[in-house]
């Protein structure tokens, strides 16, 4: 083995990486980005749960427990509600995980030395974060429970023995995911992720496959328009983008058992508007990439922050407010709330207008930028 003439290679490959300008921003930023990705959005510390609250007592005492609730940082008090239906709605709607029911007899039921029952509406379409709104308000209940003891205790001059067991009774009630089977909130999420990745990397292969081959200038040739041959690479993709989607869900329900509450053919109809903006992501790869190596590089480093920021993997409550901004550019996020909203609450287009109007927005201005791109290079 000559080392001369190993080194001679070695040099040569360093050459053609210093000279590739898409190589070296991936070798310098990959790292750094996974870095602090994984720092701030790997987490299982869920803080500042969207909550709201019915306080039938409007008393000192409703006030100072939703205070406490509040002060401990785990709850974000939303909005105050009258009634169950609003609760539903603002959990529907994904603007709250979880709503708290104070009764109007609440202080007089503390007084007695009862239990005042608080009902706490969760839902547990995403299992960590019920897991945790239910062990940390049992935990504050608890507290605030034992706080007005000692308070009543010295107010009356009663001994602890001879104190009535006076404490809030939380009546946890667990919505849409009630056994809280972690796989329901993981299937959802992941037939998204499926379906981006597989739209994406294909696209992404498109046009630098023929380019590679050196076909892509026998068709630049022939009498058909841009806009023909872009159409041509990419409804292929739509048909196997829908073709996976319709196996995944197969799937999900048949083998995992994850019950579906809403339409699927609503569901299918918005599966449609996501794979538009996903097929164009792939296209712009396509259209900026040299080599099917480049493709790939490019596909798996915007794969990453779309798994980690997506809330597939771990809430976005748990996430820094900056990071959560982040994950709200992407369309990933908007179709997995799609997904689990239609899957497991059941819910109907009223509660998803927004979410398919940004993916909507954002396919027809990445298929517009893509065939410009396209056309570009053609020219």
């Amino acid at each position: 083995m000559n080392f001369k003439r190993i080194w001679a290679i070695a040099r040569k490959e360093f050459i053609h990486i210093r000279r590739d300008p898409r190589t070296i921003a991936l070798i310098l930023l990959m790292p750094v980005m996974q870095m602090f990705l994984f720092g701030y959005a790997v987490s299982t510390n869920v803080e500042h749960i969207k909550t709201v609250i019915w306080d039938q007592a409007k008393d000192q005492r409703s006030r100072e427990f939703v205070q406490a609730l509040v002060q401990s940082h785990y709850f974000d008090v939303v909005a105050y509600v009258e009634n169950h239906d609003a609760i539903r709605e603002w959990v529907d709607k994904g603007k709250a995980r979880v709503g708290f029911v104070i009764p109007a007899d609440f202080s007089r039921r503390m007084d007695r030395g009862e239990a005042a029952p608080v009902q706490v509406l969760v839902d547990g379409s995403d299992p960590m974060t019920a897991s945790t709104v239910l062990s940390t308000a049992g935990a504050i209940a608890q507290a605030k429970s034992s706080e007005w003891m000692v308070h009543t205790l010295r107010q009356r001059g009663i001994e602890s023995s001879r104190a009535p067991l006076a404490r809030i009774d939380l009546r946890p009630w667990v919505w849409y995911n009630p056994e809280m089977k972690s796989v329901n909130f993981n299937i959802p999420g992941l037939i998204g992720v499926i379906l981006q990745n597989i739209t994406m990397m294909l696209t992404a292969f498109a046009i630098v496959r023929e380019r590679e081959k050196g076909t892509l200038e026998q068709l630049i040739v022939t009498p058909i328009k841009p806009v023909e041959l872009m159409w041509g690479k990419v409804i292929p993709y739509i048909i196997i983008g829908f073709a996976d989607l319709l196996l995944a869900i197969a799937v999900g329900i048949l083998w995992f058992r994850v019950p579906v509450h809403g339409n699927l053919l609503l569901l299918l109809a918005l599966s449609f508007v996501f794979l538009v903006g996903a097929l164009g992501i792939g296209l712009l790869i396509s259209t900026v990439s040299r080599t099917q190596l480049q493709a790939m590089q490019l596909t798996m480093f915007l794969v990453m922050p779309n798994i980690l920021l997506s809330g597939f993997m771990f809430p976005q409550d748990a996430m820094p407010k900056v990071v959560q901004k982040l994950g709200e550019i992407i369309p990933l996020t908007y179709f997995i709330q799609i997904l689990r909203a239609i899957i497991l609450k059941g819910v109907g287009l009223s509660y998803l207008w927004f979410q398919v109007i940004y993916l909507l927005v954002f396919g027809v201005v990445i298929i517009i930028i893509s065939a410009l791109k396209f056309r570009k290079n053609l020219e």
